[in-house]
Order: structure tokens, then sequence, then C-alpha cells
């Protein structure tokens, strides 16, 4: 009988494990990495990951995140010239800019962005200090 109930509560405790989720973004998400001269697959992946976990619009899916070395490229030069590149001393080394979609549920409750809807290619825009430290949010948006 003590094996009967070991064995039960050993299932129990593996199947309400498999249906945990520590994001429900993740559910839906789609990365692209692309492809890189300036970044390794790591430091692009650290970069998304940063993105996933700060990802935080209330009512919102986050759906996609993507590098592309060109548009990256381009709006980094702009965030060196005109942005708070232009003050806070990071090296352009240092910076990548990621892309993403999210969905705007029917919720209403967020009195900013229009419900059921989706915004695509937002920007987020990371540095850090040195190629050994990890990537914080700078700033986002369009």
């Amino acid at each position: 009988m003590r094996k009967i109930i070991v064995s039960f509560c050993t299932i129990l405790l593996v199947l309400s494990l498999s249906g945990c989720k520590t994001n429900s973004t993740n559910n839906r998400l789609t990365v692209d990495s692309g492809q890189s001269i300036k970044f390794t697959k790591e430091e692009i992946n650290k970069a998304v990951d940063c993105v996933k976990n700060n990802f935080a619009f209330k009512g919102c899916t986050l759906t996609k995140v993507w590098y592309d070395e060109e548009k990256s490229k381009s709006l980094s030069e702009g965030y060196m010239k005109n942005g708070r590149g232009s003050v806070n001393g990071v090296k352009p080394e240092n910076v990548i800019v990621l892309l993403s979609n999210f969905d705007v549920d029917g919720s209403g409750n967020n009195p900013v962005l229009t419900p059921n809807s989706t915004y695509s290619d937002y920007q987020w825009i990371l540095i850090r200090d040195s190629k050994d430290s990890d990537w914080v949010i700078d700033d986002k948006g369009y």
C-alpha cells in the first residue's frame, strides 16, 4: 500500500510541475537571433532573455523578439548620436537593438495601448558595461 501511495504522489508531483509556467509570454514567443558579425549567438540570446524577463506591459503578450544586424546598426547609430548613448559614455560595441512584436488584449487594462491590436517592430535598446557584463534595457519604444 505504501508503494502505491508513494508512486501516486510522485506521479502527481511530476504532472503538477509539467504544468508550471515561469512566464506566460513564452507560450507563443518566437525568437530569431539572426546572423551577426558584431555579436555572438550567446550575446544576442542574453539580450533576448533580458527583454523577455523585463517585458511587463499590462494586458500584453510578447509574441516575437528578433535581432536584425542591419536595423540594429542603424538604430544604434541614431542612439549614439541623438539618444542617451550621446551622453552616457557607452561604447558602440556595447549597444544592441532588438525588435519585437506584442499583442494587446481587449481587457482595457492598459490605457496607453490600443486594445485588441498588435504592435510591431517595437525597439529595445540594451547596453552593457563590457563584453562580460549583463545587458540592461536603456531605452525602448519607437
